[in-house]
């Protein structure tokens, strides 16, 4: 299976300055070593067949001649290869010499890219020795004429999301970098052959160059650097190789070392992203020569390190920055809100449960930043025919800790008197029984709203909005969803965000409501235990968060995703039952889709949310036929 994965490597060889047999030997050796472990795209230093710290050298046709021949002979050993190689060389074309990196392909030369931005102020004076390269132009060598300009594009049929184009070296820093123009034509992997010597503080700017340039360009960059056997006499080459996809570190190189570092590629993703944000690539013949070839798609065990948890930061530190951010958001919207309407008190359900845990947070940080006093914050607990002790008391002492006004009203006689309207026998825990329950809650909390001038928030997460696990026109509905786009699997680490920095007796009560099992508690309790837990009956939710993020991040296959799952969860569950909770998801996704048309307003905190007013729009009536086949 490929699923648009591709490996690619950066790699440095020891070299020896102006040998080009000892330094061809030695690049061959690594692209065998990159072939074996199944690299399909070797990317090497800038000027690697040479040397970069040749001097006037770059002038003799003794070295330039060299220099040919040991990329022919690099072709020629390579023929039997299914690897591209990007190699650093000098190339001349009449009375010009060029720094280049030639593209090699199963023994063919597709093409050799020009250096444009040269240096004028380093101990490489740059502009002593090259011309800037042309746009787009054939150059002839080895009784050829070969395809010759900064604006060349190289493509796969058989992988459509593989287009290649190269910048070299300082090409990169550069105000408008070739880059640039490339990722507009469609490029989807930046190569760069650079020979980028070292300074104090230098790799950790490296580092943001490369990160910002596949960020914003939408691309993989793999950026291949100079090391040991150049020339020491000025400066110093660390061999510091990175590889990026869009903005993300997939690999790094320690400084000072050579070799290979390998990553894999998802294009896929990249393509997806690219349709995401309308970064439409222009006609490639417009502006850019695209060169084909064809390249068998392989099966690729991948090593591409993936989180089970990809809604949520992996670094602690970031964690706590992200957590943070997120309620400054949902803060803001409902403070938009409630500044809208002029609205000075708001409506809670508070169950003693997760979401509505956060719902209330989020509502005292919007009080606390409009200065309002927190009692126009009503929580109202409405224990019904499945409530436990435990988590009324939670939600009680949650209430008494944050100061906020608090109500109870006891819902069980009300429900029990509508089934009597209805002729329903509360002895049949249904649908009915359970519903019936929920919409009574919502009821209360409109009436009071209508009655006080209040405004309801809602609880209902994006989680629980994927998998329609929500009652239409009940707990569905609200004035305002501060939760609607937080992910269950991230829910929880804002709510131990709070407890983090809060008072001891608050701490430990949103302690309890996090170890608390989730439940609607719509179901009579078990010798006083909650009864009803959700992820027996839906499965997970940590595989259910992992299926919705790529299913709506990305739009991949629920094939794709399967694997995806069995290798991030290899620990956890086995691939049979992975793919029963994925079949779970995808029915419940696409029969669920009416309760999200008709969704209340709420803010959007991350890439993937549902909302159908611009984030998610979907027939209610589509079919998940074709989703199924896995």
């Amino acid at each position: 299976m490929h699923d648009g994965f591709l490996r690619v490597a950066a790699a440095t060889p020891d070299i020896l300055v102006a040998d080009c047999k000892s330094n061809r030997d030695r690049i061959l050796e690594l692209i065998r070593q990159a072939e074996d472990e199944q690299v399909q795209l070797v990317v090497f230093p800038e000027l690697c067949l040479t040397g970069s710290t040749c001097g006037d050298l770059f002038f003799s046709r003794t070295l330039l001649a060299g220099a040919a021949d040991a990329l022919l002979d690099l072709a020629a050993a390579t023929s039997d290869l299914a690897i591209i190689s990007v190699i650093g060389l000098p190339l001349t074309d009449g009375e010009r010499l060029y720094n280049v990196a030639a593209v090699l392909y199963k023994g063919n030369i597709m093409g050799f890219v020009p250096k444009l931005h040269l240096q004028s102020r380093t101990a490489s004076w740059e502009t002593r020795c090259f011309s800037p390269g042309p746009a787009l132009s054939e150059v002839p060598f080895d009784n050829s004429r070969i395809p010759f300009g900064r604006n060349l594009l190289f493509g796969c049929p058989e992988l459509p999301g593989l287009q290649l184009a190269v910048e070299i070296g300082h090409d990169l820093c550069a105000a408008r970098s070739p880059a640039i123009d490339h990722a507009a034509a469609g490029a989807t992997i930046i190569a760069n052959p650079s020979a980028c010597c070292e300074f104090v503080g230098r790799a950790a700017r490296r580092r943001l160059l490369v990160q910002s340039q596949s960020d914003r360009l939408v691309c993989a960059y793999v950026h291949a650097n100079a090391g040991e056997g150049e020339s020491s006499t000025d400066l110093v080459f660390a061999g510091h190789n990175l590889i990026y996809e869009k903005g993300r570190q997939l690999h790094a190189s320690p400084l000072f070392t050579t070799g290979l570092v390998t990553a894999d590629i998802d294009l896929q993703a990249l393509t997806a992203d690219r349709k995401k944000q309308s970064i439409c690539p222009a006609q490639p013949a417009e502006t850019h020569r695209m060169i084909s070839f064809s390249m068998k798609v392989r099966p690729l065990a991948l090593r591409r390190k993936l989180s089970s948890s990809p809604f949520v930061p992996a670094d602690q530190q970031e964690l706590a920055a992200r957590c943070e951010e997120i309620l400054s958001l949902q803060a803001a919207g409902l403070r938009k809100r409630l500044q809208h309407t002029a609205c000075r008190s708001v409506l809670i359900g508070l169950s003693g449960g997760l979401d509505s845990t956060l719902a209330l947070l989020v509502a005292v940080r919007v009080f606390d930043a409009l200065q309002l006093d927190r009692k126009g914050i009503s929580a109202i607990t409405m224990p019904g025919l499945g409530t436990t002790g435990r988590t009324r008391n939670n939600a009680v002492s949650l209430a008494d800790e944050l100061g906020v006004a608090w109500q109870e009203i006891p819902i069980s006689q009300a429900v029990l008197n509508h089934f009597q309207d209805i002729g329903h026998d509360p002895d049949i825990h249904d649908a009915t029984y359970e519903n019936a329950q929920a919409r009574e809650r919502t009821q209360i909390l409109m009436d009071l709203a209508n009655k006080t001038g209040g405004l309801v928030i809602g609880t209902g997460d994006l989680s629980e909005l994927a998998l329609g696990w929500t009652t239409y026109n009940g707990d569905h509905m609200s004035m305002y969803g501060v939760n609607s786009s937080v992910p269950k699997t991230l829910l929880r680490h804002l709510i131990r965000h709070v407890a983090n920095s809060a008072a001891p007796d608050l701490k430990k009560t949103l302690l309890d409501i996090l170890d608390t099992p989730i439940s609607p508690e719509l179901l009579p309790p078990e010798s006083g235990k909650i009864a009803q837990k959700t992820e027996q009956l839906l499965g997970p939710y940590e595989l259910h968060d992992f299926f919705l993020y790529y299913t709506i991040r990305y739009g991949f296959t629920p094939a794709k995703i399967k694997r995806l799952a069995e290798a991030a969860f290899a620990d956890d569950y086995a691939p049979e039952t992975i793919q029963h909770w994925l079949q779970v998801f995808i029915r419940r996704f696409f029969a669920q889709q009416f309760k999200r048309s008709c969704l209340p307003d709420g803010p959007q905190i991350g890439s993937v949310a549902l909302s159908p007013r611009g984030n998610w729009k979907m027939p209610s009536d589509a079919v998940a036929k074709l989703w199924l086949e896995i």
